[in-house]
């Protein structure tokens, strides 16, 4: 009798421990799911993808519980790197340049030896953004041809920036690297260079008002904006489709020199993913921004044109699933 008793009390305790460690299983489980994390990347902190990809983490992370995923932000050098990055799992997301989301896309430009970046996914786009250039009064810079010689902040390498800066120059028909004496800098940093006289002008894409322009036009060096048209703008504009005529409004800048709003050409921000990322953690950023969209444009007015539809415009990367999902439901798609 003794013997059963031992062996009977043996089993429970065998499936109390089996139990227990399914129990554990379970928790670990859970624990995982809850502790899910996805970072996009931005650009410079002087930029507007940088408060963008802010806001977007915070509306995911309000809803953490029901979510499952922790989002954060990563300052990076832009479009190139983001693309490069999610593809490589570094990033779940990134804020690319419709020109350069069409470029991995497809397998040109940065992406020629690589070949057709076929994984990258496109989530919604976001604002304008035109191309700027900004130069000294006292160096007569009128239009882009003028930047011959000159000292000229095109972007860091990897950046859409400088990307836009290297086409810009190039339809004036002049060679950065011979036609210009040209640097490397980060957008945080072309301000001050300019008003210290370090640089003459710096190209910079992003959307308006933005914090660079207003500290470059507020010290005692005079500047203004120069404008980027003619027809080597009109023609790359005809042959890449990805580009659009815009133009700098001027009223936002009250220190620049210029009396009237400046024309020049420009591109989209898109938020960009990749296909291993999974669907719900791309539905839940998608449906958190459009469904609290007036919350989003409120943050900064590059945002103030954003519409439901207008942010389905510029993809040239298949939708990915998850956001794709999102769009069916409320019959975007």
């Amino acid at each position: 009798m003794k013997r059963i008793t031992i062996l009977f009390l043996s089993i429970l305790m065998v499936f109390a421990c089996i139990g227990c460690s399914q129990d554990a299983d379970k928790t670990a489980a859970a624990d995982k799911q809850q502790k899910r994390f996805a970072t996009i990347g931005t650009g410079g902190v002087t930029g507007v993808y940088y408060p963008a990809g802010g806001a977007i983490s915070k509306m995911v992370n309000k809803k953490n519980d029901q979510y499952g995923v922790k989002v954060t932000v990563e300052s990076t050098g832009g479009s190139v790197f983001n693309v490069n990055a999610i593809l490589a799992g570094d990033l779940e997301f990134g804020m690319v340049q419709s020109d350069r989301q069409f470029q991995a896309l497809n397998g040109i430009a940065e992406w020629e030896a690589a070949g057709k970046q076929e994984k990258l996914r496109a989530v919604f786009a976001l604002h304008a953004e035109p191309v700027n250039c900004i130069g000294a009064d006292d160096k007569d810079i009128d239009t882009i041809a003028d930047l011959k010689g000159k000292k000229v902040n095109v972007g860091q390498p990897g950046s859409g920036n400088r990307g836009n800066a290297l086409d810009t120059i190039a339809a004036f028909g002049m060679d950065w690297k011979t036609d210009l004496i040209a640097e490397g800098l980060k957008p945080a940093e072309s301000a001050k260079m300019l008003q210290d006289n370090r640089i003459d002008a710096y190209f910079y894409t992003v959307g308006h008002p933005n914090g660079s322009f207003m500290e470059a036009s507020a010290g005692t060096r005079k500047v203004h904006f120069v404008a980027i048209e003619g027809p080597g703008i009109d023609k790359m504009i005809t042959e890449h489709p990805y580009y659009a005529k815009a133009y700098i409004p001027i009223k936002q800048y009250p220190n620049v020199t210029n009396t009237a709003d400046v024309p020049t050409y420009g591109v989209k921000a898109t938020l960009c993913s990749s296909a291993d990322v999974p669907d719900d953690i791309v539905y839940a950023v998608t449906k958190e921004v459009f469904e609290n969209l007036d919350e989003f444009k409120a943050l900064h007015p590059a945002f103030s044109t954003l519409s439901r539809e207008n942010m389905l415009e510029g993809l040239s990367a298949p939708i990915h699933p998850g956001a794709l999902k999102y769009y069916k439901e409320v019959g975007l798609k």
